[in-house]
């Protein structure tokens, strides 16, 4: 748990004593976050003179994982006479009864609500009818203001807050929505003015601006601020990174919709690195990549990459079905433009990762597939697929009938995830089938499992991607003898999928802990194949025993399999392998960018396949599963870092016929 408290500006016969308190709640999803959102309302009414006389502020932030009834005890022990909560899809649940339980015990309290998740939706969190509890439909800094004041007032009046939601006398109330703050340099910095002081985290998050000209239906971002960007100013921007970097921030998440939209965003990501450089952090930067500005993004992440603080940029592609990018008001962010960027990155040997979404309005489970391998065709590094999620104050939200959307809540006691199972377009077998694809994509694609081998036969037309995972899709389902297919199974009945962190698990499984496992699971697959009587194909697969990645730091291990077009020479070093192979299968890798051309007369290679990697870590048996699976998600989105180095080490060539 971590807290920050600010007395603020007492008046001289103001004894802090005296003085209400105010606790703004956060509950992220992990720990050392630095909670932004409660801080710029902190800053915002404390600019207020009668508030800064009147409150005591503290700013309290506990993951999600923390102990639930230890956060009650500890929050009631605050008497706060208002407490805040930010409110995200991942944690209302836990929301929901911290507050229950927060106000049993501290009844005489007021309670404001608010973020994406409970704004307009009053009528699902106010539903007991207490008139002590608020939500907040809009930005919450104007908002929590005026309810501050209001609560001070001899006889306080919610009707003259705007955005505001509440019971009064058996009716529920909403009031006429906040106008949005248009000059952004109203909010004063909570870096600046002394709330982020004395901080015990070590994840900065900071906004340059507010907005996104984009409206994809399936998104907040844009639907919430009618498509305005409005824009801090560029010295403060400064200041504030200069505070981060000083402050000895780990990590920074620069919080825009798009970052790159502006020329000054490039100036910017310099001067980030500028104070890098200067004060050793921060060590990492996160970002969302401005839509439709390939050559600038590939110029941002470059300074990043560059300057150390970068290794993948994410690529928000999310279908390749024009029919469906037309229905989700996304059609005017060309599929060209990301494509354009994943080469122009490629080219600078920089990971990225494609980010889609399934099942979208309009996409079928062929045009899925065939969006899979349009993809996989274009060298995508990565490819990431989302479960839809059913957003509150999203255009979709009010088109689940038109669109024929059927959901389902995720089992959780802290998320109120709610998944997409079915449009007018996809049936839930066919989702569920989706989400089978996904898994054969990620274990056979981004682990690399069959990446030599599905590009030959794709390339040489015996059986695209898409179906080539389908297939493989339906095999998993066959094989729950194997601690891996049922844990597949097990996710994707529970729509664990959602999570993140079941991607890391499964990626610490492949490509560690059950990697033999695996291996003789690809073995049996692909033996029972027709195509398996191809040369190529044998050889391809062999290559792809030896070269899928391994994530952490630790010794190769040759796999157990009885290798007859390789020829491995020696034993394995412990940082890699030796093999000799054939021309044709050269010609292959250097046709899938995994080595530079070599002469083109050569009739046999060796070649030295190196598994140092560049930024891999040891397992750590003592750190939790969850804590590795972290690691291993991250690991595959920047996959430059993990995949080996292949080189030629010697050649033979033919002797000229007599």
């Amino acid at each position: 748990m971590s807290r920050l408290e600010s007395p603020g500006v007492a008046d001289a016969g103001t004894a802090v004593s005296e003085r209400r308190k105010i606790v703004l709640v956060e509950l992220p999803t992990y720990e050392n976050i630095l909670p932004l959102a409660s801080g710029y309302i902190q800053a915002y009414a404390q600019d207020a003179p009668a508030v800064a006389a009147g409150y005591t502020f503290e700013i309290v932030s506990y993951p999600i994982s923390e102990d639930r009834h230890q956060m009650v005890r500890e929050l009631a022990a605050r008497d706060a006479y208002l407490y805040t909560f930010s409110c995200y899809i991942w944690n209302m649940k836990l929301v929901r009864w911290v507050l229950d339980e927060l106000r049993a015990l501290r009844p005489d309290a007021h309670y404001l609500l608010g973020g994406p998740q409970v704004m307009n939706h009053a009528a699902t969190y106010l539903d007991d009818g207490a008139e002590n509890v608020y939500v907040c439909n809009g930005e919450g800094e104007r908002t929590s203001l005026e309810l501050i004041l209001q609560l001070d007032a001899d006889v306080p009046d919610m009707r003259q807050v705007p955005g505001l939601s509440f019971w009064s006398e058996g009716e529920l109330i909403t009031t006429e929505p906040a106008p949005r703050i248009q000059n952004l340099m109203d909010i004063p910095s909570p870096f600046l003015n002394g709330v982020f002081d004395d901080h015990e985290f070590s994840f900065a998050i900071m906004e340059t601006n507010r907005g996104c000209p984009f409206r994809c239906t399936f998104c907040y971002w844009g639907a919430a601020t009618n498509s305005k960007v409005n824009k801090f100013e560029e010295e403060r921007i400064k200041a504030e990174l200069k505070w981060i970097s000083e402050h000895r921030y780990s990590a920074l998440m620069i919080a825009d919709a798009n970052w790159g939209l502006s020329p000054r965003d490039v100036t910017l990501s310099e001067y980030i690195v500028q104070c890098s450089e200067e004060n050793g952090y921060p060590l990492i930067i996160h970002m969302a990549a401005a839509k439709n500005r390939p050559e600038r993004m590939a110029e941002i992440t470059e300074i990043f990459v560059r300057g150390g603080l970068m290794v993948s940029q994410p690529i928000s592609l999310q279908t390749m079905n024009e029919s469906t990018l037309e229905m989700v008001d996304r059609k005017n962010i060309r599929e060209e433009t990301y494509i354009g960027l994943q080469r122009l990155l490629r080219e600078k040997r920089i990971s990225s990762y494609v980010e889609m979404i399934w099942p979208l309005p309009g996409e079928t489970l062929d045009s899925f597939k065939e969006g899979l391998t349009r993809l996989c065709r274009s060298y995508a590094d990565t490819i990431i697929v989302y479960p839809q999620l059913f957003l509150h104050n999203t255009p979709m939200y009010s088109q689940r009938e038109a669109l024929g959307i059927v959901t389902a809540e995720v089992p959780s006691d802290v998320s109120e995830a709610e998944v997409v199972l079915g449009t007018k377009w996809v049936t839930e077998e066919d989702c569920r089938d989706g989400y089978w694809v996904n898994h054969a994509l990620y274990t056979l694609y981004n682990m690399r499992a069959l990446f030599v081998l599905s590009g030959y036969l794709d390339a040489t037309g015996v059986i695209s991607y898409g179906e080539l995972f389908a297939q493989m899709s339906r095999y998993f389902r066959t094989r729950t003898d194997t601690e891996i297919c049922r844990f597949l199974v097990q996710q994707t009945q529970d729509l664990a999928n959602y999570d993140l962190l079941n991607t890391g698990k499964t990626a610490h499984m492949i490509l560690s802990s059950h990697r033999d496992e695996f291996d003789r699971l690809l073995a049996d697959f692909v033996t029972a194949q027709d195509w398996w009587a191809d040369p190529m194909a044998r050889q391809a697969f062999e290559m792809d025993l030896l070269a899928r990645a391994y994530v952490y730091r630790e010794p190769v291990r040759t796999p157990d399999y009885p290798f007859t077009e390789i020829v491995l020479r020696e034993q394995p070093h412990p940082q890699g392998f030796t093999a000799e192979v054939s021309a044709e299968l050269l010609r292959l890798l250097v046709g899938r960018e995994m080595l530079q051309a070599a002469d083109p007369e050569t009739e046999r290679v060796t070649l030295h396949i190196d598994h140092r990697g560049r930024q891999k870590m040891p397992y750590m048996p003592q750190r939790s599963l969850e804590h590795n699976a972290n690691y291993c998600h991250g690991m595959v989105l920047r996959s430059r870092e993990i995949l080996p180095t292949i080189q030629v080490a010697s050649t033979e060539v033919l002797a000229p016929v007599a």
